[in-house]
This record gives structure tokens, sequence and C-alpha cells, in this order.
């Protein structure tokens, strides 16, 4: 999985499916697919995917690339690579 722990947190790859008819978080090999239910629009997978994930982890969820993309780079705020990986299964 691409995770990668730093010192504000945890960092991880996601692709985002947009136009879905529920959100959903899947692990597909080493790929974290993010089935998201707004249109690629103005940001609203973006404000989705930041409102989702910070419900998942109880956690302040910040993007760090990606933003026009669908492959995305998300912060986990002070949460650990170890604390994160059990929630994605979820």
């Amino acid at each position: 999985m691409n995770m990668k722990e730093t010192k504000n947190g945890t960092i991880i790859e996601v692709f985002v499916k947009p136009n879905q008819p529920k959100f959903n978080v899947k692990i597909e090999g080493n790929e974290i697919i993010v089935f998201c239910t707004e249109e690629p629009v103005k940001g609203k997978v973006n404000k989705e995917l930041i409102k989702e994930f910070s419900k998942l982890f109880h956690a302040e969820i910040e993007m760090v690339s990606g933003f026009t993309s669908k492959q995305k780079r998300l912060l986990i705020r002070n949460m650990s690579k170890n604390n994160v990986e059990p929630l994605l299964h979820t």
C-alpha cells in the first residue's frame, strides 16, 4: 500500500473514482481506491474525500497533491501508519 509516515502524520496515496452510487473505500492489491458520489467539478470530490476520511480516521485530513487528478495524496494528521492501516480495511 502506498503509505508513508512523516513527522506530521501518515501520507496515503488514493485513486479516486467519481460519480459512484455510494462512497466506499476499497483495497485492490497495493492500491487504495475511493469511490466518491460527487462529480469532479469545482473541487466537490476533494471536499467529499476530506469530509469522509475525517469521519473514518477521526483526524484532520489535508490534501497534499492531486487536486485536479484522480491520483491523490492525503495527509492524515498525527496518526501513525500502524493506526491508519486497520481503519482502511474496515
